[in-house]
């Protein structure tokens, strides 16, 4: 059986959902995300659902039968911070961790109040290896 992803990529502006952020500080980080992800993919974004903005796009299919096109660095505006999303299978994202500030980080999602918490050149570090990933 084949499952599908729900979260798909579609055609909605980025720039728009940038433009639609509400608090003032996390508009701010979150275009200089936008910023920064895209110089460092020299990509233009997409985004993913209604609320995530995905760069350097690839399709996959999982051990579990589920298929879809997902990204390899993004990012999304929450209630409580900011998700950054990066390819879980590097092996020094978990030493850059350790060094990258006050975050809550899963195998492939950083979760941050304010970009003012974290050490930027660690995350620089971290998104750059994710775009430049071959393991997927």
């Amino acid at each position: 059986m084949v499952y599908e992803i729900k979260t798909k990529k579609n055609d909605a502006p980025v720039l728009k959902y940038l433009e639609a952020i509400e608090d003032e500080k996390k508009k701010e980080d979150c275009t200089y995300l936008y910023t920064l992800m895209k110089k460092l993919t020299k990509e233009e974004p997409a985004m993913y659902g209604d609320s995530i903005v995905g760069f350097c796009s690839y399709s996959y299919e999982s051990k579990s039968g589920c298929v879809g096109t997902w990204f390899k660095v993004g990012f999304s505006s929450r209630k409580t911070g900011i998700s950054i999303y990066v390819v879980p299978y590097i092996d020094e994202n978990e030493k850059l961790q350790k060094q990258l500030g006050k975050a809550k980080c899963g195998k492939s999602c950083i979760v941050i109040k304010k970009l003012s918490d974290i050490n930027l050149d660690i995350l620089e570090k971290m998104i750059d290896l994710g775009v430049k990933s071959k393991s997927l």
